[in-house]
């Protein structure tokens, strides 16, 4: 994989392809990115598409920062901001594989098959302590740490969960990965 910089200064659907394989952890918690989704400024899906807002404002600032945001009034979403070429852009992470703090997961998501303790945004931030209170800080800083991992094949497909430009193929993973969210139907492989 390429430096973590290098891909976040990329495009979202290449930053969101290039985290695929790299471990996020929080507080010592977390894994291997397996699922991701990407956003930026001319997508309809996209919190950034109607412009600045106060809830949208980290996606607008540096890259590398953490966007946190609650959906449906239940669940928070850990976004990465991305692309120096292009204000407004981010990678959701959708979904880990779990490895390190097992234990602190099942406290806080409770007695689940490992494969469910992160598969999904709102999961995985339950599993990982994210809440609003990361919102807007390095990534690459404490209490994150997100370091690359191997080059792997991924696969891609429609976004899930959203209205509009759900068609876009912008959600990237492993292919068959057990800690998927939901299955690719019919992936893409590249």
């Amino acid at each position: 994989m390429k430096s973590l910089s290098d891909v976040l200064a990329k495009p979202a659907p290449q930053a969101a392809r290039d985290l695929i394989g790299a471990t996020l952890l929080v507080d010592g918690v977390g894994g291997i990115i397996v699922e991701t989704e990407a956003y930026d400024r001319l997508d309809p899906a996209s919190h950034s598409f109607r412009g600045p807002t106060p809830r949208n404002a980290p996606m607008f600032g540096p890259i590398g920062r953490a966007y946190v945001y609650r959906i449906y009034g239940l669940h928070w979403c850990l976004n990465i901001v991305c692309n120096s070429k292009a204000a407004g852009s981010a990678v959701l992470i959708r979904a880990l594989q779990p490895l390190q703090g097992l234990e602190m997961m099942l406290e806080r998501r409770g007695s689940r098959p490992t494969n469910q303790l992160c598969a999904g945004p709102g999961r995985l931030c339950q599993a990982l302590g994210v809440t609003s209170a990361l919102n807007g800080l390095p990534i690459d800083e404490p209490p994150f740490s997100l370091t690359s991992g191997a080059r792997e094949p991924v696969v891609s497909g429609p976004r899930i969960g959203i209205r509009h430009g759900a068609a876009t193929p912008w959600r990237f993973g492993r292919p068959s990965s057990p800690y998927l969210s939901r299955a690719f139907v019919s992936p893409a492989q590249s």
